[in-house]
């Protein structure tokens, strides 16, 4: 009778707290700032893992060109997709939704957009607000993740690692990146057969400028070709340019080889800071405009040693190239989309989901968690000691952190000799508020 008794007053009020917690949020999702091969990946992690939820998570709303997508109310309804095309997005490049680079000052220097996101939000019972981005779209997902304290909204706001350059903080590696280095290892490799077949009588030296404003992960990638007998000399963010060292190395290899491959990341600067490819401009988030450095570097080459050159620019190719992305990146940039629902759906808030490795070999690594306000605003630049004594190569060390994650292939579909990938319908939701005009 004692036990019985204790049960039945618990069952009554445990009713009640049940309705109120059935009550579900909408999801807010946006891309942001430079795409990758592999972003979409990450979309599909978000998506997929949410209409599991259905029982706690509404619709998917996605952000038409990031964030401004929320600040204009053009939102996207990801529920009017088929679930195959929602699958395909995890074998389709570029940002599906449209990105933008659009940085949003603090809450104090512009409270009026931050206080507009907060209307949006409440206009479509958004409760969730995944961000998938770089550095600089981890500090907005952290800035938003106040302003719901600071608003008194709730609000969970979760951010999804993404970038090629693979300098954020605490995670091991972020998605796009491994994609990226296998491109540029590829290619550069690819390329430098085709300069030693031609060396004895025409090109000696091919430059290949790739992505990397402060971080030379990318252009460590180079580093791998050393493995297939090209001689290579990399030119990285981390170590300041002397052209005076440069110039003797690429002659010492061209006498020795016949040939040689320069791998020059956009970010190389001199002593004083500027960039070998500075163009004098800024881009949305007051960076340098960068891009010409292989042009620079190639005409060095020729002035001081007289050698044939070829340059190339990787650009757009590199980052894009989803025929060649990583399985192992592909993988990853699913899992961290996976996971960033998990975690809002277990209560976090201004978290980013890591990749925590646990070995190189075999490749070991476990989902981790890091506090946005850890992640927010700081860069990770490459170890000393993953660059040699002489600052042109990579050490061992490097190589092992790298091949893994350049491993393996997710080629996409094709059809009639090309990828077949998706295009979404990317149905509007009705808008219920007035306009709202960004600066």
């Amino acid at each position: 009778m004692a036990t019985k008794a204790t049960k039945k007053p618990a069952a009554k009020p445990a009713t009640k707290p049940a309705s109120k917690a059935a009550k579900k949020m909408n999801a807010f999702y946006a891309q942001s700032g430079g795409v990758t091969s592999v972003i979409n990946a990450s979309a599909c992690g978000v998506i997929e893992t949410a209409r599991k939820h259905k029982d706690k998570i509404g619709k998917v709303f996605a952000g038409r060109n990031g964030i401004i997508g929320a600040l204009t109310e053009d939102l996207i309804d990801t529920s009017k997709e088929s679930a195959s095309n929602i699958a395909a997005l995890r074998q389709t490049p570029s940002g599906a939704f449209g990105s933008c680079r659009y940085k949003l000052k603090s809450l104090e220097a512009n409270k009026l957009e931050y206080e507009r996101l907060i209307e949006v939000f409440k206009a479509h019972n958004i409760g969730y607000f995944f961000y998938n981005g770089g550095g600089d779209s981890a500090d907005t997902c952290y800035k938003i993740s106040q302003l719901s304290k600071a608003m008194n909204y709730p609000l969970q706001a979760i951010h999804v690692p993404k970038t090629i350059d693979n300098d954020l903080p605490i995670t091991d590696c972020c998605p796009g990146f491994g994609s990226v280095a296998k491109y540029v290892a590829v290619s550069a490799l690819e390329a430098s057969i085709d300069v030693k077949s031609m060396s004895l009588t025409s090109t000696k030296v091919f430059v290949m400028e790739v992505m990397g404003r402060h971080a030379g992960w990318i252009a460590a990638a180079g580093g791998l070709l050393e493995d297939h007998g090209v001689p290579v000399v990399i030119l990285f963010p981390e170590i300041v340019f002397d052209q005076k060292k440069f110039l003797a190395r690429v002659d010492q290899l061209v006498k020795k080889h016949g040939y040689c491959t320069v791998i020059v990341s956009e970010g190389c600067h001199h002593a004083d800071g500027t960039f070998l490819a500075e163009q004098g401009s800024k881009d949305a988030f007051g960076h340098a405009q960068l891009g010409g450095a292989a042009p620079v570097v190639a005409n060095m080459i020729k002035e001081a040693l007289g050698y044939k050159f070829h340059w190339a620019v990787a650009d757009y190719l590199q980052r894009a190239a989803r025929h060649i992305a990583s399985k192992t990146d592909v993988h990853q940039a699913y899992e961290l989309g996976q996971k960033a629902v998990e975690l809002a759906l277990a209560g976090k808030n201004a978290v980013m989901p890591t990749i925590d490795r646990i070995s190189d070999a075999p490749y070991k690594y476990k989902i981790g968690v890091a506090e946005l306000s850890k992640v927010a605003n700081v860069e990770k630049f490459m170890p000393r000691n993953f660059i040699t004594k002489d600052g042109f190569g990579i050490t061992a060390k490097c190589k092992a952190y790298l091949t893994p994650l350049i491993a393996g292939e997710d080629y996409p579909k094709y059809k009639n000799g090309l990828p077949v990938y998706v295009t979404l319908n990317n149905v509007s939701v009705p808008k219920k508020l007035k306009k709202f005009a960004i600066k």
